[in-house]
C-alpha cells in the first residue's frame, strides 16, 4: 500500500512539474497563502454574514473551521508523523511570496481539510461549483509549492468534505 502511494505521488508530482511556471507561481504561492490558518475562509464567513446582516454567519463558520483545525493539526496529524516533500528551495533559503514551511505533519494537508470543509459549509446555492473549485485550487496549490505530496492533499480534501459534511449539520451557516 505504501509504495502505491508513493509511486501516486511520484507520478503527480512529474506532471506538476510539467506546468510549474514563473507565470503560475503567482496564483498558487498566492492561494496557498491567503488560505494559511484559514484566513481565505474566515473572511468568505466574515462577508457573509455582513452581507446578510447576522454576526451568526460568520461565528459558526470560525467555529467549523477552528474545530476543524484542531482535529486536523493534533490527533489526526499526530497520529501520521509524516515527512514534507523535499522542495526547490534551500533550507536557509527564504520562500517565495511569504510563505513559510510548516513544521508539523504533511498528513494530512490541513489547508485541504479547511477548503474543502468550508465549501461544505458554502454549498447550496448559484455559487455552489465555484466554492469547490477555489477549494480545488487551494488544495492544488500545496503541492504546486511543494509544502504537501498529492496524497496529503488528496486525504486531506477528503478528510474535509466528512468534517464539512458534519459541520454543516450541527453549525449551518444558514
Amino acid at each position: 500500500m505504501i509504495s502505491r502511494v508513493h509511486a501516486f505521488d511520484l507520478r503527480v508530482d512529474a506532471l506538476v512539474e510539467r506546468i510549474r511556471t514563473p507565470k503560475l507561481d503567482p496564483v498558487f504561492y498566492g492561494l496557498s497563502s491567503a488560505a494559511d490558518h484559514g484566513f481565505l475562509w474566515l473572511l468568505v464567513g466574515a462577508t457573509r454574514a455582513a452581507r446578510r446582516g447576522d454576526p451568526a454567519v460568520a461565528l459558526r463558520m470560525g467555529a467549523a473551521l477552528g474545530t476543524e483545525s484542531l482535529l486536523t493539526n493534533g490527533p489526526i496529524k499526530a497520529c501520521f508523523r509524516r515527512v514534507r516533500p523535499e522542495d526547490d528551495h534551500a533550507p536557509e533559503a527564504a520562500l517565495p511570496y511569504g510563505m513559510h514551511r510548516p513544521i508539523s505533519s504533511s498528513f494530512p494537508s490541513g489547508h485541504a481539510a479547511s477548503a474543502f470543509t468550508a465549501a461544505m459549509l458554502l454549498a447550496g446555492g448559484p455559487a455552489t461549483p465555484w466554492w469547490f473549485a477555489l477549494a480545488a485550487g487551494v488544495a492544488a496549490s500545496r503541492g504546486y509549492t511543494q509544502m504537501h505530496h498529492s496524497s496529503d492533499v488528496v486525504a486531506g480534501a477528503a478528510l474535509g468534505l466528512v468534517l464539512g459534511a458534519i459541520a454543516r449539520r450541527l453549525v449551518p451557516l444558514g
